[in-house]
């Protein structure tokens, strides 16, 4: 059988990727894991018992946009948060939002646009299911850079009238994933006029919003708000991955219109895979928690500082906004990503297995990407070895 043409050109995923390029070496040391966005703080301690008082409802199907009582937390969760009044016919539960930023575009992505065929833009470096999504929808992918120069945030005003007349859906991620830059209501506001002009869809991926270090970061559900345009033109994509530090718990959702939603929702009926009822009552009662979110963000505030003082003197460095990576400046992000693993036995990930190559060049070829997942001991340990290798 020959591979579906469209995925023929498809790199290996980042992480099989890095496999193949350390593990054939020995660790220089004790291993730290600074590759994975996978959470390592306590997750809220009432989860096991919302879990353990609801397992008998395993032997349910699931409600497949999710349970009133889950959306009902959710729509609170949203207006507490960016001040918008949600109804739950605006929301659906994902089971993880990668299936949400996948299907989405083959709910509401067309065939064609003005009888060409269409585009989807792409930030560079980016979460790779969205160029997955684009091909699978037969449109065209077009990344734009998302560099220093441009705040690290794509600029998609600059491109070709041709380009913007035949998009469809851009996708875009506040804070952003590998960066840490957020998008502020002037940018949002950009965009939307944009999308409006071009009559196109924002995906916005705003799972890393609720780490922060000051500030919180504007959704775009609020900016919608703030500019009156038609809440069809945004789709918002949210998560307890990050948040709540539930990675395993696959539990998200999506928010928009209630025209996009149904679309949505239809979908799902047939190719979907909704979350099992036990694991929407944990998330029900996580939604209406804030807590443990706010002990989180210490946590994390603890971590971006610290790398703030290991890395100050640092040519290049950046202190991120938000999210919990360090986009960190080297000359070959593969060269330095071995040296690390050969030399310490700490783990990252090499910034050009999240971008890919353009006209200029690859955005990601002189970074790495660190998470700062693990325990503040061990991040910190794992902070001043990369220091120490890298930039001494």
């Amino acid at each position: 059988m020959m591979y579906p043409e469209r995925f023929s050109n498809l790199p290996a995923y980042a992480f099989p990727r890095l496999r193949s390029l350390l593990d054939v070496h020995a660790a220089g040391g004790d291993v730290i894991n600074m590759t994975i966005g996978e959470p390592k703080h306590a997750f809220p301690d009432f989860v096991p018992d919302v879990l353990a008082k609801s397992v008998g409802e395993f032997n349910k199907y699931p409600v497949n946009e999710g349970a009133p009582e889950l959306l009902a937390a959710i729509c609170g969760w949203v207006s507490g948060r960016f001040s918008v009044d949600l109804t739950p016919d605006r929301v659906m539960a994902l089971n993880g939002t990668r299936e949400g930023l996948y299907n989405a575009a083959m709910a509401l992505a067309p065939e064609t646009k003005n009888g060409k065929t269409p585009v989807v833009l792409l930030p560079n470096p980016f979460y790779q299911v969205y160029a997955v999504a684009a091909l699978s929808v037969t449109a065209e992918p077009v990344l734009v850079p998302a560099t220093a120069s441009t705040g690290h945030l794509p600029d998609y005003a600059s491109l070709p009238e041709d380009i913007l007349d035949r998009t469809t859906i851009c996708y875009i991620c506040s804070p952003a994933n590998p960066q840490g830059a957020v998008a502020d209501k002037a940018y949002w506001a950009q965009l939307i006029a944009l999308a409006e002009k071009h009559d196109f869809k924002i995906f916005a991926d705003e799972c890393y919003c609720e780490i922060y270090r000051t500030a919180a970061p504007t959704g775009v559900l609020e900016a919608v708000a703030d500019t009156g345009c038609d809440p069809e033109r945004v789709v918002a994509f949210h998560s307890l991955s990050k948040r709540s530090n539930l990675a395993g718990l696959r539990s998200g959702f999506v928010a928009s219109g209630p025209k996009n939603i149904a679309e949505i929702r239809q979908l799902r009926t047939y190719a979907g895979s909704p979350l099992p009822m036990p694991l929407q009552r944990v998330a029900q009662a996580v939604w209406s928690d804030e807590v443990h979110v706010e002990e989180n963000r210490r946590l994390y505030r603890e971590k971006f500082d610290l790398a703030d003082e290991i890395f100050a003197g640092v040519d290049g460095y950046s202190s991120p906004e938000a999210g919990f990576f360090l986009w960190l400046p080297v000359e070959d992000g593969e060269a330095a990503a071995l040296k690390l693993w050969k030399e310490t036995g700490v783990r990252v990930l090499p910034g050009a297995y999240l971008s890919r190559p353009d006209a200029a060049g690859d955005p990601g070829h002189n970074y790495i990407r660190a998470a700062l997942v693990a325990p503040k001991e061990e991040t910190q340990r794992g902070l001043k070895l990369i220091r120490d290798c890298l930039y001494k």
